[in-house]
């Protein structure tokens, strides 16, 4: 077992990676609570930037190839000590819009979603979150929508053999399981 603020303290003792920001990845399967996970890591952490790679996506078929609208965007103004922004996709429109969501060149950014961990040696912290699979797919269905299924299953196959080649989760700072109440339960570290 572990706490929200100890994991904020664990972060706060890293040195930045990406410039002056240290970039905390929650990473994981579809389902599994990393935005929940990642909303209250950093509300411990202090109410620091949240990025979901989720906005980034240009539809279900974008799931490898999103990282670089990211680090031109985000990362890169991030790493040079600018602000970075983004729109999100708009998955009923199938476009980008909407306003432009500011990212502050803060102390701590959060960087939660599939691939987060992509950022390799720039994170400060990396997490990974697992959840029994037929809970995530509850959850990810109730989430979005029942009509999403064929597209969520073939998302699902593709993170799998993602995850089993990257070793993702050995990589983590912390395995923890998605399956909490209050806080969170580690798997591992």
């Amino acid at each position: 077992m572990t706490t929200f603020d100890g994991l904020a303290r664990r972060i706060l003792r890293r040195r930045p990676r990406l410039g002056q920001t240290r970039l905390v990845a929650v990473d994981g399967p579809s389902g599994a609570g990393k935005t929940v996970l990642a909303e209250r890591l950093g509300a411990a952490l202090g109410d620091v930037p949240l990025v979901h790679t989720d906005d980034f996506l240009d539809g279900w078929d974008d799931q490898f190839s999103y990282w670089s609208r990211l680090d031109e965007l985000v990362l890169g103004p991030l790493r040079s000590g600018r602000p970075g922004r983004h729109r999100r996709y708009d998955w009923a429109r199938g476009a980008f819009a909407g306003p432009w969501i500011p990212v502050p060149a803060a102390p701590v950014v959060v960087l939660e979603g599939f691939g987060s961990m992509r950022a390799g040696p720039e994170l400060a912290f990396a997490v990974f979150v697992t959840a029994p699979g037929p809970l995530r797919l509850r959850r990810s269905l109730a989430r979005d929508g029942v009509d999403t299924r064929p597209e969520l299953l073939r998302w699902r196959r593709r993170e799998n053999r993602h995850f089993a080649v990257d070793r993702t989760a050995s990589r983590a700072d912390v395995v923890v399981s998605g399956v909490w109440s209050d806080e969170p339960v580690l798997l591992s570290r």
